[in-house]
């Protein structure tokens, strides 16, 4: 441990946020994978349920001792913000899951750097040269291919995908925002609570009664993505989000092999293609924010 504590002493912020990143990156699609299987027999509003509360028991199970101090903020608003942009990501991709391939729901959620430069744009005021914006529309013509709309093959669930990206985006925003004025702890504690309590409201409307191996796969959730979570408040704390985002499309990889191995989905050509349009579109925009301008973008 003392070995491994001078490996991680030595690193810089960058490689302790890719790390961080790319870890958070695998335990979300384990989770994704539990809810997707959680979603076959349980409506997805419990499956979210589950996911929040199992995490905020966890939570303050963990952390009771410190949980007055914690709970204190001086940026509750922001808070509050940010963990409703989070709950609403995950409502709208565990939806989705139960009726996509999780291969095509993933693919399509990866526009999510995309919506960052958009957002950037209109709420940081950065400017967005017509290279950037030329990315932009590739990557949402390749979230089109995937979605296919006006043909045999559209539903609207496809769009829950690009809804849910759209609020990661402005979680993965607030988030910059908070930067190192809280304690990743407080922020912890508040995603889990207030998503927490958004989805007890809602439950009751669907509730179906789950056994105790399903019992065991919601709690198994709660820890899976409550980790996850905390790693991706860290890695966005310590590293720009720009620099993160090529890294997020190993989810398309995880996924997919997830995917294949546990429901036996193989990705269709329009998925293939589209996904790809959507990481080549990404990785450009990546690279003009990193190194198109002499000031990287943040967020």
């Amino acid at each position: 441990m003392t070995a491994l504590n001078r490996y991680w002493s030595g690193l810089g912020p960058l490689a302790k946020g890719a790390l961080m990143f790319i870890l958070t990156i695998f335990l979300f699609s384990i989770m994704d994978t539990i809810a997707k299987s959680l979603s076959q027999r349980h409506h997805p509003l419990e499956v979210v349920w589950a996911r929040y509360t199992a995490q905020t028991v966890i939570a303050f199970i963990v952390l009771s001792p410190q949980l007055r101090r914690l709970l204190r903020t001086e940026h509750l608003t922001l808070q509050v913000i940010r963990s409703a942009f989070l709950f609403g990501a995950t409502m709208c991709f565990f939806t989705s899951l139960a009726y996509m391939e999780m291969a095509s729901a993933t693919a399509i959620f990866e526009i999510a750097p995309l919506f960052m430069t958009i957002a950037g744009y209109f709420v940081l005021k950065e400017k967005v040269g017509p290279r950037r914006w030329i990315g932009v529309s590739i990557g949402l013509i390749g979230a089109m291919i995937i979605i296919r709309p006006g043909s045999d093959v559209f539903t609207p669930v496809a769009l829950l995908p690009a809804l849910a990206a759209a609020c990661f985006s402005g979680y993965a925003i607030s988030t910059r925002f908070l930067g190192q004025e809280e304690s990743p702890w407080t922020s912890f504690l508040y995603t889990a609570l207030i998503g927490c309590i958004a989805s007890c409201v809602i439950v009751p409307f669907v509730w179906s009664t789950p056994s105790l191996a399903d019992v065991g796969r919601m709690s198994m959730m709660g820890v899976v993505g409550g980790i996850g979570h905390l790693f991706l408040i860290r890695a966005f704390t310590v590293t720009e989000a720009s620099f993160l985002a090529p890294f997020g499309y190993l989810t398309l990889l995880f996924n997919a092999f997830w995917a294949f191995a546990f429901f036996a989905e193989i990705p269709d050509r329009a998925t293939v293609i589209g996904g790809a349009v959507i990481v080549f579109a990404g990785v450009y925009v990546w690279y003009r924010e990193s190194f198109g301008t002499k000031k990287p973008v943040s967020i």
